[in-house]
C-alpha cells in the first residue's frame, strides 16, 4: 500500500476505495452540488425515476415544467421546518398531492419481496471532493445518498504535519452552522474529522463550542483497551482508520445506520420557577463500540438463536441506555436463516423501582409505532405484567421485583421465545428475583405424576431455558454474573461477550477518573502537615489560615463532621457555579442518623446557612442520641421522617439547589446518576465491586463545567481501593507525593520556557474576576491567550508537547493540593487560572467542548475559595508586591564592603559560589520589604533602636519568605542559618529604624 503524503492524496485514496470497493459512482464534480438545498439534483431525479417511474409521471402531470423545483422545494421544506429533519425525510419519504415518494429504500428483513430487494439495490451512493458549501467554505469530501448530502469529511494527513485536531479546528472556527450543508437536522447527518490514525464526529456544529465524539475502535484488548485505534504495523498493512472505508462507508452499513441507529433525541426540562417546559433536540449517531456490540450480538444470535446468554461489560459513560434501546429494537425484527422471527417478546429488566422512561423515549425515537413498547411503571401490578407477556406487545420494560409474584400465574409461555435485556446485571441478578425470571418464562402447562417430578422440573427451569436468551449489561461483573452469562474463551475461562473498558471511557472523556483525586485521611493529614511546615506557605496569617482539622487525631463523629463540613465549604461547594454536591457514605443506618444529627448541630453552632443535608436509608431504625441535658434518649428514625418528604422524591429533591449534602447508608451507592456530585466522604469499609460502584457515583461529567471529583476516605487503604479497581481498570492512584515543592518545581520548569508573561497573567485575572465579562473583556482575554499560544509555537513540536504536558501536570497537582490542604499562594493561583484557560484555548483543536469564556470563571473548580480572596480584598492579604530593581537604591562603600566580606565567608563555609552583585541585590530587595512593614513602623515609632532590633530580627524571616521566589537558593540558606542572617541583615538595622521613624513622624 502506497504511503499517503498529503491531504490531496488522502482524498483521492478514499474516493478510489469508495468507487472500486464499495460500489459508489465515479467521483462527481463539485459543480454538481446545489449549495442552496444541499444536494446533487441530477442523482436525486435519477433515483426517483429509476425506482418510482409511475409516481413521478403522475406528479409530472400535475406540476408539468415545475416538477423538479416543486419536489426540491418540498424536500427542503420538510427538512427545514420545525420538527422536520433530513433523517425523517430519508426514513419516511415525502408526500406530494397525496402521492408518496421514497427518497431511500431500506434493506428488507427477509428476502421474500424481490421488488423491495431490487429497489434497495438501486440506492445511489456518490462522493464529491472540494465541495464549496458557500463562497468561503470548501469541504474535503461529501457523501451523498440518492443525491442528498448525508456526511461531510475534513481530512488531515499526519505525514504532512497535521492531525484530526486541525480538522476539528476547521469545523469549529471556519464552518458556519447556518450554512445549508451544515444546518442542524436539515444538513448532513454527521461531520467527520479524520486523519490517518483517528476519527472524531459531531452531529451539530456550534462554532467554537462544537462537541466532538471519538469514533475509534479502541486500542488494546479487554479492560486494558484505551482510546484511539491500533497503530499501523508497517507500510503494507491497512491504515489505522481503514475501518471507515472498509466498513462504515459501505452501502449496507450507511443504510443500516440511517434506518436502525440514528435518531433524534428530544428532552424536556421543566423550569422550577415558571413551570414552563423547555425542549432540546440532539441527533444521536452511535459511537463505534455501540455499533460494534449490536452488530456482533445480532450476528451471534442469527447463528445460535436462543441457545446462548450474553454478558456486555460496558463502562459507565458508554451510552448504555441507547445501546439497550438499539438492541431491543433490532431484536424485535431479527429473523433466522429460514426467515422466521427469532424472538416473540423483548423484555427489558431493570432493578430501579421506577423504570427509566429514557428507554421508552429512545425506542420510540427509532420507530414510532403504536404498541411497540409497554413500560410497566409503578402504577402497573404483576397482573399487568403477566397480561403483557401473553400479548403481542414486542418490547416490555419492567422491574425485576415484579417477577417473583407471577411465577405461578403465567402459563403457556413455553412456546414463545424471549430476549431478556438486563440493565445493571450486577445487582439485578441476585437470588430469587433472577430465578423467578427464568422460571416464569420457562413455565409450561405440565401435569406431574408425583411431587418429585415437579421438583426436578422446577430445578431445571431455574437454569438456562431453551426459549430464553439473556443479554446482561454491567460495568462491573461479579464472578457469579460471569458464571451465569459469560462465554467460555479458549483458555476455559468465562468472559464478557463484548467490552467497552473503564479505561477507554476515561481516556475518551465520557467519565472522570475518580481515583485521580482520591486520598485517604492519613494522606490528607500528612499533606496538611507538610504544607504547614513548608516555609513557602508561611506568609502572614490571612494567607495561611491553616485549617483546624490538620491537628485532629481522633476520628469520632464530631471531629469527622468538622473535617467534612469545613472541607466541603472551603474547597468544593462553589464548584460547578455553586451547584456542587457531596455524598457522605456511612456504615449503617444508625451511623447515618448520628452523622446527620452531628452535621445539623455543627452547622447550627457555626452559623452556616449554606449547607443543607438529606439522609437516605431503608426502613426504620432506633437510635440513642444525647438530648440537650446530656441524657441518652432512644428514638425511632426513618428517611422520610428526617427529610420531611417521601423516599421516592429524594432524587428529585436532591437535584435542586436547596440541598448539597447527602448522607447514605447502603442506598444510592449504585445506579444513582447525579452529575453535580463532586465530592465523597467515605466512612465505611468498601470491598471489591461495591467499592468501584460506590466511588463511581462521582464519575459523571457535567457539561459545560470542567468538573473535578474528590474523595476523602476515612476507612479504606490505598492498596484495598487499588485492588478493588484492578479487575475493571488498571490505574495509578494519586499518592501523597504531591507537595508544595513539587508544585513550585513544576512552575519553575514552565517559567524556564518564558511563554507566560506575568503582566498578562495579572491582567487576565483582573478580567476573569469581574462580575460581568463583556465582549471587550473576552477580546482582551483571547489576545492574552493567543499571545501565550504563539510563544509556545515558537518551539519545535516536541518541546510544544512538553510545555503543554508540564502545564497539565501543574494544573492537576495544584488542584489536588488545594483540595486536600490549606495551601495558599495568590500569585500561583493566578497562574493556575491563566493556564487553565490557556489549555482550553489550545484545546479548540481537540475533541469535546471548545474554548468558552461565557459567564464568570468556571474552570477554577475546587479553588473558588481563591476567587473570594480576589473579590473581597478586605478579608485577605494583597498579592505579593513587585520588588524594585537593585540599582534604585545605593549602598555606602562601607556597607557594600561588609556585605562582600560576609558573602565571601558564606562561600567559604558552604562551598557555594554566590555572586556578590546578586547577593547585594537580594539584600536590597529584603530591605525594601522590611521598609514596607506596618508592624515595624509601629515598633520604630514607639521604641529605642535597641528594643527595635528584637522586633526587626523577628521580621526578617517573614521578609525572606515573602521574597523567596526572587532568590530561592540564597534566601533558603539565610532562613536555615540564624548567624549569617543576623550578620547580613543587621547591616540595615540603623537605616531601617531611622527611615521608619521619619515616616511615622
Amino acid at each position: 500500500m502506497n504511503m499517503i503524503l498529503s491531504e490531496k492524496e488522502y482524498q483521492a485514496f478514499i474516493m478510489e476505495r469508495l468507487h472500486k470497493d464499495n460500489g459508489y459512482l465515479e467521483p462527481r464534480k463539485a459543480t454538481n452540488f446545489d449549495r442552496l438545498f444541499g444536494l446533487d439534483r441530477e442523482l436525486l431525479f435519477q433515483f426517483l425515476n429509476d425506482t418510482q417511474k409511475e409516481m413521478m409521471d403522475a406528479i409530472a402531470n400535475i406540476y408539468k415544467d415545475n416538477l423538479e423545483e416543486t419536489i426540491i422545494n418540498f424536500i427542503n421544506t420538510e427538512t427545514t421546518k420545525s420538527g422536520g429533519s433530513l433523517l425523517n425525510v430519508l426514513k419516511n419519504g415525502i408526500e406530494i398531492s397525496n402521492m408518496p415518494l421514497k427518497l431511500m429504500y431500506n434493506k428488507p428483513a427477509t428476502d421474500f419481496n424481490k421488488e423491495l430487494l431490487a429497489n434497495y439495490e438501486k440506492n445511489i451512493f456518490s462522493v464529491m471532493e472540494e465541495v464549496w458549501a458557500s463562497d468561503s467554505e470548501r469541504i474535503d469530501l461529501v457523501i451523498f445518498l440518492n443525491g442528498l448530502a448525508i456526511m461531510s469529511f475534513e481530512l488531515k494527513c499526519n505525514m504532512a504535519g497535521q492531525s484530526y485536531g486541525d480538522a476539528i479546528y476547521q469545523y469549529r472556527a471556519e464552518r458556519n452552522p447556518k450554512t445549508r450543508l451544515f444546518r442542524f437536522k436539515a444538513g448532513v447527518l454527521v461531520n467527520f474529522a479524520m486523519d490517518l490514525e483517528e476519527v472524531y464526529m459531531t452531529t451539530k456544529l456550534s462554532g467554537s463550542d462544537t462537541f466532538f465524539l471519538p469514533f475509534n475502535t479502541g486500542n488494546g484488548t479487554g479492560v486494558n483497551a484505551g482510546k484511539g485505534n491500533p497503530p499501523r504495523r508497517d507500510e503494507n498493512s491497512d491504515y489505522s482508520v481503514s475501518y471507515m472505508w472498509n466498513d462504515i462507508l459501505k452501502k449496507d452499513t450507511i443504510i443500516n445506520l440511517i434506518t436502525k441507529f440514528i435518531f433524534i433525541e428530544t428532552k424536556e426540562k421543566e423550569d422550577e420557577l415558571t413551570g414552563k417546559k423547555k425542549k432540546s433536540e440532539n441527533v444521536i449517531f452511535p459511537r463505534y463500540h455501540q455499533l460494534d456490540v449490536i452488530r456482533k450480538i445480532l450476528g451471534d444470535v442469527y447463528e445460535n438463536l436462543t441457545s446462548q446468554n450474553y454478558l456486555i461489560q460496558h463502562s459507565a459513560g458508554s451510552g448504555k441506555t441507547n445501546s439497550i434501546a438499539w438492541l431491543a429494537h433490532r431484536l424485535t425484527s431479527l429473523h433466522d436463516a429460514d426467515n422466521r422471527i427469532i424472538f416473540d417478546n423483548i423484555i427489558i429488566v431493570t432493578d430501579r423501582v421506577i423504570v427509566d422512561r429514557q428507554l421508552q423515549a429512545a425506542v420510540m425515537g427509532l420507530e414510532h409505532k403504536s404498541g411497540l413498547i409497554k413500560v410497566m411503571d409503578d402504577k402497573c401490578n404483576s397482573a399487568d405484567l403477566a397480561k403483557a407477556l401473553a400479548s403481542n406487545t414486542k418490547i416490555i420494560a419492567t422491574t425485576i421485583q415484579k417477577f417473583p409474584y407471577i411465577v405461578d400465574s403465567v402459563k403457556g409461555l413455553k412456546d414463545k421465545h424471549f430476549a431478556v435485556i438486563i440493565d445493571e446485571a450486577h445487582s439485578s441478578t441476585a437470588g430469587k428475583d433472577m430465578a423467578a425470571v427464568t422460571k416464569s418464562l420457562g413455565a409450561g402447562e405440565q401435569e406431574y405424576d408425583d411431587i418429585q417430578d415437579e421438583i426436578v422440573d422446577e430445578i431445571a427451569r431455574n437454569g438456562k431455558q431453551e426459549n430464553v436468551s439473556i443479554f446482561a449489561f454491567t460495568a462491573t461483573p461479579k464472578p457469579t454474573t460471569l458464571q451465569l452469562f459469560g462465554k467460555l474463551n479458549y483458555k476455559g475461562q468465562r468472559e464478557a461477550f463484548h467490552i467497552y473498558s473503564m479505561k477507554q471511557a476515561i481516556e475518551e472523556g465520557f467519565i472522570l477518573d475518580v481515583l485521580q483525586n482520591y486520598t485517604t485521611y492519613n494522606t490528607f493529614y500528612q499533606i496538611n502537615k507538610e504544607v504547614e511546615d513548608d516555609p513557602r506557605c508561611k506568609t502572614n496569617d490571612a494567607k495561611r489560615q491553616i485549617a483546624r482539622f490538620v491537628e485532629l487525631h481522633e476520628t469520632n463523629i464530631g471531629q469527622r463532621i468538622e473535617v467534612i463540613v469545613e472541607h466541603f465549604r472551603t474547597s468544593v461547594m462553589s464548584e460547578l457555579g455553586g451547584m456542587a454536591k457531596s455524598m457522605v457514605v456511612t456504615a449503617s443506618r444508625e451511623a447515618a442518623v448520628k452523622y446527620r444529627k452531628a452535621l445539623e448541630d455543627y452547622i447550627t453552632k457555626k452559623g452556616y446557612t449554606d449547607i443543607h443535608a438529606l439522609v437516605a436509608f431503608s426502613g426504620k431504625v432506633k437510635v440513642k442520641i444525647k438530648d440537650e441535658n446530656g441524657n441518652k434518649e432512644e428514638k425511632e428514625y426513618s428517611e422520610a421522617g428526617m427529610n420531611g418528604f417521601s423516599e421516592d422524591k429524594l432524587a428529585k429533591q436532591f437535584d435542586k439547589d436547596d440541598y448539597n449534602v447527602l448522607l447514605v447508608a447502603n442506598k444510592y451507592q449504585t445506579g444513582f446518576d447525579q452529575p453535580k456530585l463532586c465530592a465523597m466522604y467515605v466512612l465505611k469499609t468498601l470491598k471489591g465491586v461495591t467499592a468501584v460502584q460506590t466511588l463511581s457515583r462521582l464519575n459523571r461529567i457535567c457539561p459545560p463545567f470542567e468538573k473535578k471529583s474528590f474523595i476523602l476516605d476515612f476507612s479504606n487503604s490505598y492498596e484495598d481501593i487499588k485492588a478493588a479497581f484492578a479487575p475493571y481498570f488498571t490505574t495509578t492512584l494519586l499518592s501523597n507525593s504531591v507537595t508544595p515543592t513539587a508544585i513550585y518545581d513544576l512552575e519553575a520548569q514552565i517559567d524556564a520556557y518564558y511563554v507566560l508573561d506575568p503582566s498578562d497573567i495579572d491582567a487576565a485575572n483582573d478580567l476573569l474576576y469581574k462580575s460581568i465579562i463583556d465582549a471587550r473583556d473576552k477580546k482582551k482575554l483571547t489576545f492574552y491567550f493567543s499571545k501565550a499560544k504563539k510563544q509556545i509555537e515558537n518551539y519545535d513540536l516536541m518541546e510544544q508537547t512538553q510545555i503543554v504536558s508540564l502545564m497539565r501536570n501543574f494544573n492537576r497537582f495544584y488542584e489536588f493540593l488545594i483540595q486536600v490542604s490549606s495551601f495558599e499562594d495568590v500569585d500561583l493561583h493566578k497562574k493556575y487560572n491563566f493556564i487553565t484557560y490557556l489549555l482550553s484555548y489550545i484545546n479548540i483543536k481537540h475533541p469535546g467542548g471548545g474554548f468558552d469564556l461565557d459567564g464568570k470563571i468556571k474552570a477554577t473548580n475546587f479553588v473558588q475559595k481563591k476567587a473570594e480572596e480576589h473579590q473581597t480584598p478586605n478579608l485577605v492579604a494583597q498579592p505579593i508586591v513587585k520588588l524594585p530593581v537593585a540599582d534604585k537604591f545605593g549602598l555606602t562603600e562601607a556597607k557594600e564592603e561588609r556585605l562582600s566580606q560576609i558573602i565571601a565567608e558564606i562561600n567559604s563555609r558552604t562551598g557555594k559560589n554566590y555572586d556578590n552583585d546578586v547577593a547585594v541585590k537580594a539584600m536590597l530587595q529584603i530591605r525594601d520589604i522590611l521598609l514596607k512593614s506596618s508592624k515595624l513602623k509601629t515598633t520604630a515609632k514607639n521604641n529605642t533602636i535597641k528594643d527595635f532590633e528584637f522586633s526587626y530580627l523577628d521580621s526578617i524571616d517573614d521578609a525572606l519568605i515573602e521574597g523567596l521566589e526572587q532568590n530561592k537558593d540564597f534566601f533558603s540558606l539565610l532562613l536555615d542559618n540564624d548567624e549569617i542572617k543576623k550578620q547580613m541583615l543587621g547591616i540595615f538595622t540603623d537605616e531601617i529604624y531611622m527611615s521608619l521613624r521619619e515616616v511615622g513622624e
